[in-house]
């Protein structure tokens, strides 16, 4: 795509072996794989997905910024939710894919400044590379609190506490799904003399093809279904003994995603901070994710055992839990300090940024709190 920056030769020579990869796999498999083999493979593979090689990714030099990078506001805001939580639970969060390390260094400030620091902070990551990252953030900002933050190599059996996922959701690998006249198909890749190709087949999972009769797309229609996030969502709430699993990420209800004027889906890429629509552009390089359905999400913790204690917007949780008393904190005659975070704040909440396209979504099992952050604002009637 020529508009897209190019990367260097050594990048470029890292993705072409990412797609020789990919090709014996679609080989061995008849000449044909699943797209969601295909993400996760081109996000996953080892020392070579986009996830798992030592790319940046996050920040002004990498190919997306997250909440977290915007402002120190949003850690900040999203502790006191956890204080709540942890309180009616057990001192202990697991951060599930921690991306720079940012959020956990603002969360475990506040907490420490709140006087209600965990016992432990755990991170779940894939990366090694991004493993390194953290710590070294963490050990510049919050040396003496490193013996309380621990990395995990697989989630434990049991969760008690409160797990953050912040834009892990919109990452798994996703199906894609084309509805024609007959039946709906499931659109999968096949190798082409010059990469890749598409190419749709009857879908191989029985349970694919039950989630997709129940969905009502016009004919033509492409979108997603992760069955990943299903299946995480499933494990996590295996896991959970008491406590809340807090997800934070961009989406919809179903019957948004759904809609029938939505018909090319939601699935984008991220290069280098251009967005578009090619996952097949430079495999390892970019980022490929999808919009959540957070009523399969809230359906998939439901039908585990736990309960749903909220869905709302990002601006509707930051207020909730306080976010505009943060920025109140800081002098309006000092400029230097007030006029960046009240912009960063804005950025935050507006519809117009991140305020309405991202949600909350919190599920659990055995917390006896109406939890703050749900307190206005709740769409769960929605799901």
């Amino acid at each position: 795509m020529s508009s897209l920056p190019s990367p260097s030769p050594e990048a470029r020579t890292h993705s072409d072996q990412l797609c020789s990869l990919i090709h014996l796999e679609i080989e061995r498999h008849g000449g044909w794989i699943t797209f969601s083999r295909f993400m996760e493979m081109a996000l996953y593979s080892p020392g070579m997905g986009y996830y798992s090689a030592s790319t940046r990714k996050f920040g002004a030099a990498g190919d997306f910024v997250t909440a977290p990078e915007i402002s120190s506001l949003f850690g900040r805001a999203l502790a006191r939710q956890l204080i709540q939580i942890m309180a009616h639970s057990t001192p202990h969060i697991i951060e599930l894919g921690a991306g720079s390390g940012k959020l956990a260094v603002d969360i475990l400030r506040e907490l420490e400044r709140q006087d209600n620091l965990p016992e432990r902070y755990d991170i779940l990551e894939v990366s090694a590379d991004l493993r390194d990252r953290q710590r070294l953030l963490l050990q510049k900002h919050l040396p003496h609190l490193l013996d309380r933050v621990h990395w995990l190599d697989a989630m434990p059996d049991s969760i008690s506490g409160v797990l953050i996922a912040n834009e892990v959701l919109d990452a798994l690998p996703v199906d894609l799904v084309l509805w024609t006249d007959a039946q709906p198909l499931e659109r999968g890749v096949a190798s082409a003399e010059k990469g890749f190709a598409w190419q749709e087949r009857l879908p191989e999972s029985s349970t694919l093809s039950e989630i997709t009769r129940k969905i009502n797309m016009p004919e033509g229609a492409l979108s997603e279904v992760s069955l990943a996030v299903r299946g995480l969502i499933s494990s996590l709430s295996e896991r959970l003994h008491q406590g809340v699993l807090l997800f934070i990420d961009y989406g919809f209800g179903a019957s948004e995603y759904y809609h029938p004027q939505r018909i090319q889906g939601t699935l984008m890429c991220h290069y280098r901070h251009h967005a578009h629509g090619d996952p097949f552009f430079l495999p390892g390089l970019q980022d490929i994710t999808s919009h959540v359905d957070f009523t399969a999400v809230a359906e998939t913790a439901i039908d585990s055992g736990l309960s749903l204690y909220g869905y709302t917007t990002q601006a509707h949780f930051l207020i909730n839990v306080g976010i505009a008393d943060l920025l109140a904190e800081v002098d309006p005659k000092n400029s230097c300090d007030y006029l960046p975070l009240s912009a960063q704040l804005q950025t935050l909440t507006s519809p117009a940024e991140m305020g309405e396209l991202f949600k909350f979504i919190a599920v659990g099992r055995c917390v006896d709190a109406h939890l703050c952050g749900f307190s206005s604002g709740d769409k769960s009637r929605t799901l």
